[in-house]
């Protein structure tokens, strides 16, 4: 059980993170995580973080009451996991993206800088691709056990690849505009 008190003292160390962070950054302009992996749908970390602590709740509660099931601890624990990675990964990244929201930089940056966003979208592309094939293919040669899980795999698989396609129609958008209304004279 102790790695379980680790896991207590990461979300108490996690909301107060969240706490500062919240105040500090403000509402975020769309919900921060997908819904699959937070049903809360919030913009402020704070409620995710009260979320993956109700995870934990009910793990802890469920093996104290004798109701945990392999299944059931499995799928619990995956998706605690899954969400203290996402609240630190905001955390880590969430500084940089709001920085980039306020000061609309995309409209700063020069071109070319655009254009190397676009080729690191394009290559992320490609691999999450491969990445969605993957999983599809473990969803249709797995046991019926394992089903749930790798659907789920996929489901997170196609939802990054979904993002990302997003994300490069945004730059395209951007250098189109640019290209439109800042003709350089070098052409």
């Amino acid at each position: 059980m102790s790695h379980f008190n680790d896991i207590a003292e990461k979300l108490d160390a996690l909301a107060k993170q969240a706490a500062q962070r919240d105040r500090q950054k403000g509402e975020h302009h769309q919900a921060l995580f997908d819904e699959h992996l937070f049903s809360c749908r919030a913009r402020f970390l704070v409620p995710c973080v009260a979320e993956a602590q109700s995870t934990y709740d009910s793990i802890v509660r469920e093996q104290q009451a004798n109701r945990l099931t392999q299944l059931r601890a499995e799928h619990l624990s995956q998706k605690l996991i899954a969400q203290l990675e996402a609240i630190q990964r905001e955390l880590a990244t969430g500084a940089i993206r709001h920085n980039e929201i306020k000061h609309s930089s995309h409209y700063r940056k020069p071109i070319s800088e655009l254009y190397q966003d676009l080729s690191q979208h394009q290559e992320w592309e490609i691999r999450l691709k491969d990445l969605v094939l993957q999983k599809t293919h473990l969803v249709e040669h797995c046991s019926s056990f394992q089903r749930a899980k790798a659907q789920q795999d996929l489901l997170v698989a196609e939802q990054r690849l979904e993002r990302c396609q997003a994300a490069k129609l945004k730059i395209e958008k951007q250098i189109t505009y640019r290209e439109r209304h800042n003709p350089s004279n070098d052409y």
